[in-house]
Formats: C-alpha cells, structure tokens, sequence
C-alpha cells in the first residue's frame, strides 16, 4: 500500500490530522494498534484550550462538543486557608472547555470512517525504515499478516512507547525528562461535581482537584506517594481525604458531594521532552515526543497544536511544493512545548507538597500562590498560559 502521509497512531493526534489532511486533499492513512472499541474507552485529558476547540470546529467535529461541552470561565485555587478564582475571560478574552478525550475520539472517528481515508484498527506499527533516505516505510502487522505502507512523509503519533520515536537514531536523541516524587491517585464517580468550576487545592496533605467529565460524573485528583497501590485506598479513604484537602480554604457551606466510584487509577507524574521532532521524512508529535505532568492539562493541549502545525505545513507543501513550514515545525513546535513544559512544571511544584519538603521551599510555593491572587499582571499570565498560547 502507498500513501502520501502515512500516520501512526489513531489517539486524537492521528486523527486530527489525518482529518486535516483529508480536507486539504492530501492522501493518507492511519494505522492504529488497538480496535475501536479500546481507542474510544481510554480515559484521558478533558480540559481543552481555546486553540483546540476552534481546531475541532475547523474539521467538523465541533457538533457534539459544542452541545455536551462545558465551557469555563476560570478556576479556583485553595491555599494556605484562602480561595481565588482566575477569571479567564477578564484576563485574556479566552476560555477553556471540559471536553472528555474519549468524546472527541469517538467523533473524530465517526467522520473519518463516514467519509475519510484509510484507518486500520489492530494494524501494529513494527518499524519506520527509510525516513532519511526520502521513502518511509511503515512495516506493520494487520490481520495476522505483515505488510508495509509506502509514503512520502511518516508522522508518528504513536505515544513514548511507540516505533515512530525508537526509529531516530539513539545517537542523534537528546532526552530531557524530570521525574516527581509522588502520583496522582485519580478517580471517576458518577456524581454532581462540588463545584461548576475546576479547584485546585494545595492542603497540608498535599495536592487535591475537583474536576468533572459531564454535569453528572466528577474527576477527582489526590497526591499520592509513588508506588501507591489503588486496592490500598478504599472509596471511603478516597472521599475523606478529597474532603480534608478541598475544604481547606473553601467558603462558608461548601460540601463535597460524593458518590459511586467508577474507576481508580494511579498516575505517575513525569515531564519529557525529546529532541529533535524530525528524522528525514519522519516527523513526530503528541507523546511521541513529549509528556508534561496533567496539573497544567496540556498533554492533549499540546499534542493538538502539533498536529495544527503540520496540518499547515502539509497544505502549504500540497499547494505551493514548498516544505519550508515543515522545515520549521521542529522549532515552531518546540518552542511551545517548552513553554507549555515551564508552565506545567510550575503548576506542579507550586500545588503539590512533596515528601520532606523544607519550609523555605513551602514558604516560596505558597508565595507563588499568593502572587497569583494578589498581581493582576501574574494572573494574566497565569491565566494566558493555561488557556492556551495561540499558534504563531
């Protein structure tokens, strides 16, 4: 089989573009390991940028988020015994959407299996062979039989485990990754969230969020120590914790609401970066090449505008047969994904107590904090980064 793009990968990256591309008039085909069934379970991110609404809009998946999505006029952060609210519309004209990752899965596949180019669910990716030579090739397993997939481009959107990434030579990666020394110990329950928007609480504890999926299920966060074993942490355990630490700060009357727990996970927190974001004519992007820790919700963020970038320098080479905006994507798409990395990062450091922190260091991340709420100008750009910094 021969393609112009060939895309590895059918999380919402791959998909994305493989729609854009499909718009554009530019031929391609996907390749996805698992079955439909399983891409469209996973649960994921579900706080969308401005900047990725607008990309779903643009391929006409924008009907049932607009419907059944929740748009959001900020955040609250507790801390130190107080609460402030970041009003996203007043500092930056932006919004920011909760959205579940399996939703927009589910319609980006519905409209590219209605009318879109080749998507092959249980097709294995096994390697990437000849992207510096001008002729990827993709050899995958589908159906019990190896095959290759001829293109002009590869595009790996295949997450940190994935062959895209392993097909640039070790000795030409450089990995930059910072690891946390505690978890996320994550939680579904088919409940009313506490609160129409997300909180962020920094307890003595440590970290808690309240978020939600729908006006019906909530997504609630607590740290954890890492190596944490969900079976040690009964519901009961769960929402008693969740309440200490959410309700430091809380105004007079709040409640946590509780209910039945759906799901139980324990994630780990990491940032990586690697480096560089094209190999010949294999490109990466989304977790393929780099992750950031959830506190931010930029994973998904970030993995969209990547995709937005190469859509672009795919239709620019499609019209013109100029490849100078897929000449640039690395550094383009670097620069925000550091910038996404920093802010990430901060977030982390900033909300989350780890073990044997000193005072000074406490002292300073609650200082943070108290900017925040104190500096309009800290807010904004607070408030800038997580609502998302537009393509440039």
């Amino acid at each position: 089989m021969r393609t112009t793009v060939g895309i590895i990968g059918a999380g919402p990256a791959g998909l994305l573009l493989a729609r854009q591309l499909h718009l554009a008039g530019i031929d391609c085909v996907v390749l996805e390991s698992r079955d439909r069934a399983h891409i469209e379970a996973r649960q994921r991110a579900g706080m969308l940028e401005q900047g990725t609404v607008d990309a779903l809009r643009a391929v006409g998946a924008g009907a049932r988020l607009d419907a059944e999505g929740l748009e959001h006029h900020g955040i609250e952060l507790r801390f130190d015994g107080t609460s402030h609210r970041v009003d996203f519309p007043a500092l930056t004209g932006r919004t920011v959407t909760v959205y579940a990752q399996t939703e927009i899965v589910k319609d980006l596949v519905a409209l590219h299996l209605a009318d879109g180019p080749p998507l092959l669910f249980g097709a294995e990716a096994l390697a990437v062979a000849g992207a510096e030579s001008g002729k990827p090739a993709i050899r995958y397993r589908h159906q019990g039989r190896e095959a290759t997939l001829e293109c002009d481009w590869a595009v790996g959107c295949d997450g940190f485990h994935g062959v895209a990434r392993a097909a640039v030579p070790a000795a030409q990666r450089t990995t930059y990754e910072r690891g946390y020394p505690f978890s996320w110990l994550g939680i579904l329950a088919d409940v009313a969230p506490s609160s129409p928007e997300l909180v962020y609480a920094r307890g003595a504890g440590g970290f808690a969020l309240l978020s939600m999926r729908s006006p019906t299920v909530s997504r609630l966060y607590l740290q954890v120590p890492n190596g944490t074993d969900p079976a040690d942490w009964p519901d009961e355990r769960i929402w008693d914790e969740l309440d200490a630490r959410l309700s430091e700060g809380a105004g007079p009357g709040w409640t946590l609401n509780r209910g039945p727990v759906t799901a139980k996970t324990v994630t780990p927190m990491r940032s990586f970066v690697g480096e560089p974001l094209r190999h010949g004519r294999l490109l990466l992007a989304g977790d393929a090449a780099h992750i950031v820790p959830p506190t931010g919700a930029k994973g998904l963020n970030l993995a969209v505008s990547d995709v937005r970038l190469l859509g672009r320098a795919f239709e620019a080479l499609h019209r013109t047969g100029s490849t100078a905006l897929l000449d640039a994507y690395p550094r383009a798409a670097l620069h925000r994904v550091w910038q996404a990395t920093r802010f990430s990062y901060d977030m982390t450091t900033m909300l989350h107590v780890p073990p044997g922190q000193s005072d000074f260091d406490r002292r300073m991340e609650l200082t943070r904090l108290h900017r925040i709420a104190a500096s309009r100008d800290a807010a904004a750009e607070f408030a800038a980064q997580y609502t998302g910094l537009p393509l440039p």
